[in-house]
C-alpha cells in the first residue's frame, strides 16, 4: 500500500494494518472507512476486514481533517463542500457528517464523523483487448456503458493513456481529459497522479460541459474524453465538440443498451450517431466484465473479448476476460 496513505492514518492504526497485512495483501486493498466510535473498517477486492483492536475516535477524527487538509480546513473549503478531498497519490478521501446550509446550498461539511479513503489503484493494459474494436489507424468515436464498479473509470483511463502515447499500430494522438471529479488522472494540486499519456491535458474539477467547450478551445485536441455524461448541458457540448471534428470518447452509467436508449437526455447523441462503437461492461463475474461491443446501429460486434485478469493475479494470458476497477463488499 502507498506509503502516502499511511501517514495520513492514526499511528496505532498505521501499526495494526503494517503488522497484520504484508505487502502483496494491501495490493488487494479498496477502501479504508473509519467512522468515529467505531471500528476500522478495510475493504479488499472480494473480502472486509474489521480491525476489533482498534476503535476510531473523536480526536483521531480532528488530527485526520487537519492532516487532509494541511492543518488549514479553509484551504480545502471547495473540495470540502463536495465531500471528499484528493491526497497526494491521487487517493481520495471522502467524508461525511453534519452539513452546513446557506441559501440553500451546501456551504460546508461540518463535524466530520466518517472518512472513506479510496485507494486510488491503476491497470495499466486493462484495454488493450479493446482497441482492435474501438480504433483503426484513429478513435471510434465510443461510448462505455456501465453500472457502478464495472470498471468504467479504469478502462476509459488506460484508452485514454494509450490513444495519448501510442502503440506500433495507433499514431500518438493529443488528448484533452475534463476530468470533474478528478477520479481519472486524480490530480493534486494540478498534476495527474495517474499516467493519463504524454500528450493528454487535462482540466480537472471543472463541470463536464463547460470543460469540454474550453479544452476544445483553447487545447486544439484530437481526441476529447470525459466522464459519465448524461446532463443535458453535457450532451449539448459533446455535439458541438464532435462538430468540430474531434473524436470522442466518454463513460455513462448504464446496465445495458436499451438502458442507455431510455435517458432522455442522450436521444440527441444516438439521433446523430455520434457514436461508432458502444462497450457493456458488467461487474460481474469482475469489474470489467465486457457483455458486447456494438456499432452505430447497435448490431452487437463482438461477446468475446478477452484480456488481463485483475491486477493481483499478475497473468497476462488472453484467455480471461478483462477484470479491473473496484468491488466494493460493505
Amino acid at each position: 500500500m502507498d506509503e502516502k496513505i499511511l501517514k495520513f492514518l492514526p499511528e496505532l492504526l498505521s501499526q495494526i494494518v503494517r503488522r497484520k497485512f504484508n505487502t502483496d495483501q494491501l495490493i488487494d486493498l479498496e477502501e479504508i472507512r473509519l467512522r468515529v466510535g467505531r471500528q476500522a473498517q478495510m475493504i479488499f477486492h472480494n473480502r472486509e476486514v474489521i480491525c476489533p483492536e482498534y476503535t476510531f475516535e473523536r480526536t483521531d477524527a480532528t488530527k485526520l481533517l487537519a492532516k487532509i487538509s494541511e492543518y488549514s480546513v479553509y484551504r480545502l473549503e471547495e473540495e470540502l463542500r463536495n465531500g471528499y478531498i484528493t491526497i497526494q497519490g491521487g487517493h481520495r478521501i471522502g467524508i461525511s457528517g453534519k452539513v452546513a446550509v446557506e441559501g440553500g446550498q451546501v456551504k460546508a461539511v461540518t463535524h466530520v464523523s466518517s472518512f472513506n479513503i479510496r485507494v486510488a489503484s491503476e491497470r495499466k493494459g486493462a484495454a488493450k483487448h479493446l482497441l482492435s474494436h474501438i480504433a483503426k489507424g484513429k478513435l471510434y468515436n465510443t461510448l462505455l456503458i456501465g453500472p457502478p464498479k464495472s470498471g468504467k473509470t479504469t478502462i476509459l483511463r488506460d484508452i485514454i493513456r494509450t490513444l495519448s502515447d501510442g502503440t506500433t499500430h495507433l499514431k500518438p494522438s493529443r488528448v484533452a481529459l475534463v476530468d470533474e471529479r478528478s477520479e481519472i488522472a486524480a490530480s493534486y494540486n494540478g498534476v495527474p497522479q495517474h499516467d493519463v499519456g504524454k500528450r493528454t491535458d487535462v482540466m480537472s474539477d471543472c463541470p463536464k460541459a463547460e470543460g469540454m467547450m474550453m479544452m476544445v478551445r483553447s487545447m486544439s485536441p484530437e481526441v476529447l474524453a470525459v466522464d459519465e455524461i448524461g446532463r443535458e448541458e453535457d450532451v449539448v457540448s459533446l455535439l458541438e465538440a464532435t462538430h468540430t471534428g474531434v473524436q470522442v470518447i466518454c463513460s455513462v452509467h448504464g446496465y445495458s443498451i436499451d438502458d442507455m436508449k431510455r435517458r432522455p437526455n442522450l436521444a440527441p447523441l444516438i439521433a446523430d450517431e455520434v457514436f461508432n462503437r458502444y462497450i457493456v461492461l458488467s461487474p460481474h463475474p469482475k469489474p470489467g466484465h465486457v457483455l458486447g461491443v456494438f456499432n452505430e446501429r447497435f448490431e452487437q460486434l463482438s461477446t468475446n473479448v478477452r484480456g488481463m485478469t485483475n491486477e493481483v493475479d499478475r497473468s497476462d494470458h488472453d484467455s480471461v476476460h478483462v477484470h479491473v476497477g473496484r468491488n466494493r463488499y460493505s
